[in-house]
Parts: structure tokens; sequence; C-alpha cells
């Protein structure tokens, strides 16, 4: 299976973490973080990634506005992307999912919910969905 890169991007360093430990025990998963939407939109546009996991509320330019730029053009156009949040309203979900989020996730999170998210968007084979790293 080809190692798949995933931008993980949250103003909470915890959070940021957390978001990557989980992701790291998939096998075959790499990543790369941003601390809010305008380091993650520089990081697009100089690397290619497989999947974009975005909170909404970030200084600087905020997850829905990232989500909105990512579809608006470019290479990166067709990244599955994950929100991630504690904006739990079906108002929130319903226009993060209008601007192109693949999957929508209220905090907390665990990180099987993750794990399975990014399993599912990113079309692993079966063999690989129980891929876990101790």
């Amino acid at each position: 299976m080809a190692q798949r890169n995933a931008l993980v991007v949250d103003d909470s360093p915890a959070m940021r973490r957390a978001l990557c430990h989980a992701l790291e025990r998939l096998r075959g998963v790499s990543t790369v973080e941003a601390g809010d939407g305008a380091d993650a939109w520089r990081k697009l546009s100089s690397a290619a990634f497989d999947i974009l996991l975005t909170d909404i509320n970030m200084p600087l330019l905020d997850g829905l506005k990232l989500v909105a730029l990512v579809r608006s053009g470019g290479s990166h156009r067709t990244i599955p992307i994950v929100v991630i949040t504690t904006e739990a309203a079906e108002a929130d979900r319903r226009r993060a999912m209008g601007l192109g989020a693949s999957a929508y996730l209220v905090k907390p999170v665990q990180a099987q919910q993750v794990q399975e998210a990014v399993r599912t968007l990113l079309r692993w084979p079966e063999a690989a969905r129980g891929a876990l790293t101790a």
C-alpha cells in the first residue's frame, strides 16, 4: 500500500498531536501539521496531500474558508476534507458540507472515529482497514 499524506489543521497543539497520533497508528499514513487555515493553505500550495483534516474556529483563516479555497480550484480541489469541530449544530454541518467537506465530526472525537473516516474517504481495501500499529 502506498504512503498516504495527511494535513492536520487545528489551532490547538494538543488537538493536532492527538489527531496526528490517531492517523499515524494507521499503517501507511504520515502527517503534517498546520496551526491555522493560512498555514494550511501555504502547505497545500507547496506539497501534495491525500487528505485534509481541519477545525473550523481558527485565527487568520478559519476552516470553512479553507474548505472553500481548496474547492475553488487547483490540483488539490478533489482532496477529501474532514471537518473536526466543536460546532454541533446541524446548520454548521450543512454549511461545511455545502462548501465541500467530505465528512463532519464533532469534538470530542475518538481516535477510532477519525481513523474510520480517513479509511472510508481514502477508499482503502478491506485488508488495510484493520491495519493499526501498536
